[in-house]
């Protein structure tokens, strides 16, 4: 588990773009996975006061609540106001204007997964971690745990009484980086958990070349160190 620990959340904002401004360049095609949350929503608000040539990447999203894009809950509405249209950056987003989120979710992954396997595009996605572990929207006990597909899906979540649609973890693993955004003291028992090996969603997530856990102190509390 490779984690990069910063003293606190204005930190954590601050090294998240400087990870990802080292991986953008004008001198090859990037698809950027941009995560919901206020943590990322801070990183996005850092990055789009930065000089930075976005003229060669993709951005998409990982996981979307069933809501419509303009929602106040919907995580392409957060990552346009924060990031995308702040800096012209092009975006992907899955249609939630509909009623039927299993079509929405095929026809979103038949966009998005040819793009993420190309050779020719570098990939580095975004995710946070939730307080029971899952990661994007997969959540413990949920059937999209057990899609071995490398596509993007609906995913009840009972205890939620909600639809999801997520990355499954195969889409997920087409990342050549994937980069975790954790902090508060509310998530260092999973992250501590998660890093001796007891498995939740979030610990699954892999990628072709590397995983990083952006932690703050709160969140690596419960790490030996």
């Amino acid at each position: 588990m490779e984690t990069i620990i910063v003293p606190d959340t204005a930190s954590l904002a601050q090294a998240a773009a400087d990870l990802i401004e080292a991986e953008i360049s004008p001198l090859h095609s990037t698809m950027l996975g941009l995560a919901g949350g206020s943590t990322p929503a801070a990183t996005y608000d850092v990055l789009a006061g930065r000089t930075i040539d976005w003229s060669t990447t993709t951005a998409w999203i990982p996981d979307e609540r069933w809501v419509p894009p303009d929602d106040d809950a919907s995580n392409q509405l957060m990552a346009r106001t924060a990031l995308t249209d702040r800096v012209n950056l092009r975006l992907f987003a899955p249609d939630t204007t509909g009623d039927d989120p299993v079509a929405s979710a095929r026809d979103y992954s038949d966009m998005i997964a040819p793009l993420l396997a190309a050779d020719s595009a570098r990939s580095i996605t975004m995710l946070g971690m939730g307080t029971d572990g899952h990661t994007a929207s997969l959540f413990p006990g949920t059937t999209a745990l057990r899609d071995t597909s490398d596509s993007y899906v609906a995913n009840f979540v009972p205890q939620l009484d909600t639809w999801r649609i997520t990355a499954t973890f195969g889409l997920l693993a087409l990342s050549d980086v994937v980069i975790f955004l954790v902090s508060g003291e509310a998530k260092a028992e999973k992250v501590a958990e998660i890093a001796s090996g007891v498995e939740y969603p979030a610990g699954r997530v892999t990628a072709r070349e590397r995983v990083v856990w952006l932690l703050d102190e709160a969140a690596a509390s419960g790490l030996s160190r």
